[in-house]
């Protein structure tokens, strides 16, 4: 069974203003944006419950995903541990925009999405394209 840490690469079309569960309302810049995730169990029903669209709204990225100007365009997925999760957020977090305490309440992350300038970030960092 595949497992590892994932980045969705979504798309957002116009400048917005998105409730994202606990954290409220939080203005979006039109662009494409890194979510960076792990699934240590199984990695393509994680990626397939990112595509679905009948969810319960769970953890932050449902909430961004489910926004009609959003699309999620690529998906990354590197072989890894769980914790090489937060390592290429941190990593990320350097060179790109984040969005301060997304999808970060179980670490110590300041965000797990970040608003990409290049995708040549994520190969960097050995990520394979999946779809």
């Amino acid at each position: 069974m595949l497992k590892g840490i994932y980045c969705l690469i979504i798309e957002l079309k116009k400048d917005d203003k998105i409730k994202i569960g606990a954290l409220g309302s939080i203005k979006f810049k039109k662009g494409n944006y890194a979510y960076v995730g792990s699934a240590q169990n199984n990695l393509k029903k994680r990626i397939k419950r990112h595509f679905s669209e009948n969810k319960k709204l769970h953890w932050h990225i449902d909430y961004f995903l489910k926004n009609n100007d959003t699309e999620i365009k690529k998906v990354f997925y590197k072989d890894a541990a769980k914790e090489q999760e937060c390592k290429t957020a941190c990593f990320l977090e350097k060179y790109e925009e984040s969005v301060k305490n997304f999808g970060c309440s179980d670490c110590r992350c300041t965000s797990h999405l970040f608003r990409l300038k290049s995708l040549r970030t994520l190969k960097e960092l050995n990520f394979r394209e999946i779809l």
